[in-house]
Parts: structure tokens; sequence; C-alpha cells
């Protein structure tokens, strides 16, 4: 029922908050740090985890440009008047109360938030044990800025605490949440499908494909390949396999090998990968003793996750690799031999995240553009951009890949429901 400038008025109140209370948002997600190096907690969840003064800044940035954005409530997406007079309107209004259960990235915290607030709804923020420290200093800062320029009591609410008994109490709660909107891994989404009677948005995991065609720019594709991978491998919409056309591959797959290997990665290759590394080894210089012995120490290093290893070879890709997110710096690699092949490669391993051709042929990037089944089809682009923020829409809570309701990033049009406004004079029907 709040006007725009209001809403508005209340993220400009969180974004300053966040930028006053840096001192303090540090000192809580110094604690979590410690807990999940102490409790194992693997480098990508750590990097999801962390918070340091540059990355609060940027989520107050994007609170800013979300309080930018139109407002979608009221927004008129058609109408008309009909043959018998009267005028029908079909407007956005707000879903109601939303919770978002998420796991260890307290920036989810903000985002979330922010984004449900301009677009008129009330949150219930369920994050992890692992970010329990930040996510109440910053649900606390939002919830304080919130109230404090207009906003009702409640209108941001942290569950923490509980287990899966938790999770399955506030899945049920019909009567007082109107959607919830997970965004975790696999695990998270089948301990709600379990339960869930309250709609669901799966905001999911990613397995996503980048696929190197015969006629792509294998300058270009090395730059898209080593960016879709490596720019921050522990995130949905980065590359988990490669895909190269047999046509190039003789060319291109020992050159990426070279720069992957370089860049840390780990690749889990088919048998055609294989023998390409295998050729491309044999033909090169024997090395001395002396390089010898530095790759081997560079392939310990590896092994044991400590070191770049840049001359460890491609080990071989079991079927499980093809259906992997690996969320780090693993890349399972094969290659088809066409672009029918590729698109049926994905279809059948894919998760209907983000998914990208790399060529200069027009026919193929049309057909794996009709032919791929996925929320963000790239050509010639990296799968690391499939993001609210780089799309244009402040923030996302995630990347639904459902196809009702909502699809690839959840903004704030996502948040709305739709709405009939019929407006007449005595009318009555016949």
């Amino acid at each position: 029922m709040l006007d725009t400038a209001t809403k508005n008025e209340a993220l400009r109140a969180i974004a300053i908050a966040l930028i006053e209370r840096t001192p303090e948002i540090l000192r809580a997600n110094a604690l979590d740090m410690q807990a999940g190096r102490d409790g194992g907690l693997g480098d990508a969840l750590l990097d999801r985890l962390l918070l340091d003064a540059s990355r609060i800044a940027a989520i107050a940035q994007a609170v800013e440009r979300i309080a930018a954005l139109p407002d979608p409530v009221g927004e008129v997406v058609d109408g008309q008047r009909l043959p018998n007079g009267l005028d029908v309107r079909r407007v956005r209004v707000p879903l109601g109360v939303i919770a978002v259960v998420y796991e260890a990235r307290p920036n989810v915290t903000i985002d979330a938030t922010a984004l449900c607030l301009k677009s008129g709804n009330a949150i219930v923020l369920r994050g992890s044990s692992a970010a329990l420290h930040s996510n109440a200093v910053l649900a606390a800062i939002a919830s304080e800025a919130a109230v404090s320029a207009g906003l009702p009591e409640g209108c941001v609410t942290l569950v923490s605490g509980g287990g899966h008994e938790e999770l399955g109490e506030l899945a049920t709660q019909t009567e007082t949440v109107d959607l919830i909107i997970p965004r975790g891994g696999e695990g998270l989404k089948a301990a709600l499908k379990a339960v869930a009677t309250v709609p669901v948005i799966y905001a999911a995991s990613g397995n996503c494909h980048v696929y190197v065609d015969a006629s792509a720019d294998l300058d270009a594709a090395e730059r898209i390949v080593l960016n879709a991978k490596t720019q921050r491998p522990g995130v949905c919409n980065a590359m988990e396999t490669l895909l190269v056309h047999e046509a190039i591959a003789a060319q291109f797959v020992p050159r990426i090998l070279t720069h992957l290997a370089e860049a840390g990665v780990l690749v889990r290759g088919d048998a055609r990968v294989l023998a390409y590394a295998e050729q491309a080894q044999s033909a090169e210089q024997p090395p001395s003793a002396a390089q010898a012995a530095v790759a081997a120490a560079e392939d310990g290093a590896r092994r044991n996750g400590n070191g770049p290893g840049a001359s460890l070879p491609p080990e071989p890709a079991s079927e499980e690799d093809w259906d992997t997110e690996y969320l780090a710096l693993t890349l399972a690699v094969g290659v088809v031999d066409s672009t029918a092949q590729a698109i049926e490669h994905i279809a059948r391993h894919g998760s209907g995240h983000s998914e990208a051709i790399l060529t200069r042929d027009t026919a193929s990037a049309r057909a794996f553009q009709l032919g791929v089944d996925a929320a963000c089809v790239y050509v010639n682009a990296s799968t690391r951009f499939t993001d609210g923020g780089e799309f244009g829409m402040g923030a996302e809570i995630g990347n639904s890949t459902q196809k009702l309701h909502a699809r690839g990033p959840i903004g704030l049009r996502e948040l709305c429901a739709l709405k009939y406004l019929i407006e007449g004079d005595g009318h009555v029907r016949a």
C-alpha cells in the first residue's frame, strides 16, 4: 500500500546504514569465516561467505540501483475496452509475504530484502548457520533502517536456528507465507520438495555449458572459456562443461587445456580430449631432468589442492562428471561432432540455467538458440552474465530454472502477481 517515494527512501536508508556500520558487519563476518575454516568449509563456500569493505560497498550500491528502478507495483501490463464497454486492465501487485531460504551467502540478506521491499512485499529471511552472525547483523540493519523510513514493523524478519524441522515448519505456513524462494544446492531443493505446501520458485543450481562451434573465433573462445570457468568458479553461472566441435578440436583442445591448467583448473575429459592432450604432449620437446622434477612437484601439489599444477594432464571423465556442478576449479571437457550433438548433450545433462555457443555461423547460432531449453542462452558471450545486476534488474534473489511464472534472474517484476481491474458503468451480464 505504500507509495514509491517511501519505499525508495527506505532502500536509501538501508544503503547508507550498510556503509556506516561496515566495521560491525566485518566483525560479525569474521566470526563466521573463522567458524567456517574450523568446520572445514570448502573454498567455494568460504568465498561466498566472505564480506569485505568493497563487497559491502557493492551490496549498498545494488540497493541504490534497486531504489532507482521503476516501481513494478501498479504497472499496467495490458488493457482494453471490451465491445460491451467494460474497461479491463491487468496490473502488477505484490505477492505478499515472501520467505527466502539461502545458504552461506550473506549478501542475499540485503539483495533479497531490497527487492522484496521495493516490490511491496514483506520478507522472511532464513539463512544458514554458516552465516549466522553476518545475517543477524545485516537483517537488523535492514529492518531498523526500513522502519525508520516509514515501513511497518516486521517487514523484514530473520528466522535463525533449527534444522530441517524448522524448514519444514516454514514451508507449510500457507496462511502466512505466500511464496518460498530457496537459493542453494540440490540438497536444499530436495528438502523443500519433500515438505513444502507453500508455493516455491526454485533458484536452482547451474550445470552450465559452453560449446565451441567449428566456426568459432578461437581467440575470443579462449577468453570466454577462461572467463566462464575461472572468473568466479563457485557460482551457479560458472561453466561446468566445455564442448568442442571435432573440426577444430585438434587445434583448440590442446591450446585451451594449457591455459586452463595454468589457471589451476583440473580437467576431466572424454576419450577424444585425452587423445588430443596426449598427442600435443608427445609433440613437445622432452623435458630436462630439472623440468621433470618441477613438473612432478607441481602435479603433486595440484592433486593435493595446493598449487596450480600447470603440467597436470586431464583425467578421464566419468558419466557422473557430465551431471556435476563442481563450483570449483574442475571442468568436464568433451568433443562433439555437430551443433545438434552439442544440443543433445546439453538436453541430457544440463540443468536449464545458462548455456552458450561460440560461433560465427548464423545457422548454428540460431539452431542453438531454438534447440537449447534453458533460462538463458548465449551466443558469443560468457555464461557469467546471468545475473540480475548485469541484466539491469539491480540485483536478484536467484536464478530460476523453472518454466512457470519466473524463469532466469528473479527481480522486481518476478516478485509480483497480476490482478485484473475491471471498470464499468452499471454493466450487468445478459
